[in-house]
């Protein structure tokens, strides 16, 4: 459980439909992304993560990306870019979430506190994937190159330009 600091309940409550007490709310933080290079391939620029870090609040926290009411488990109430530790220029945009202590929620707080719920994913839209070797926006152009693939020594991946939109965040497996 994250430290509440009378800021982060200020924060929550602008999200809430009535003032909740510090007693009554869980907090944690989820490293949601970052800009290193990821198992599709993609990494992330400063600049979008910090568009993406004001796009996050007020957003959902789901499971498994499963696009339901049911599956809400938390709510995103602040979020900002941090340096990743240990990573030499590595940059991770950390959202801070929120849910109510409710007798249905006993298990999941277990399970984050735990740490067998703590690897997310982010839904997300962004308005450029640019290819590392030839810098060709795949959104609204080709280019021959394939993500993984080796291309004059550098290896090949695309860059997530622009943030344009945050759906939820996901704990997922």
């Amino acid at each position: 459980m994250s430290e509440l600091t009378e800021r982060d309940l200020e924060l929550i409550n602008a999200l809430a439909r009535r003032p909740l007490k510090a007693e009554e709310v869980y907090t944690f933080r989820l490293a949601a992304c970052n800009n290193q290079v990821d198992r599709d391939l993609e990494r992330f620029t400063e600049a979008t993560l910090s568009g993406l870090a004001e796009l996050f609040v007020g957003r959902p926290v789901l499971m498994d990306h499963n696009w339901s009411a049911g599956s809400q488990t938390a709510r995103v109430y602040a979020a900002g870019v941090e340096e990743m530790p240990g990573v030499e220029g590595g940059q991770q945009l950390v959202l801070r979430c929120y849910m109510p202590r409710l007798q249905g929620n006993g298990d999941t707080i277990a399970a984050i506190e735990t740490g067998l719920l703590r690897e997310c994913s982010v839904g997300v839209a962004v308005k450029e994937a640019v290819c590392s070797v030839c810098g060709v926006n795949q959104r609204t152009g080709w280019c021959e190159h394939r993500g993984g693939m080796e291309y004059d020594g550098a290896t090949c991946f695309f860059e997530l330009r622009g943030a344009e939109d945050a759906y939820e965040v996901s704990l997922v497996a």
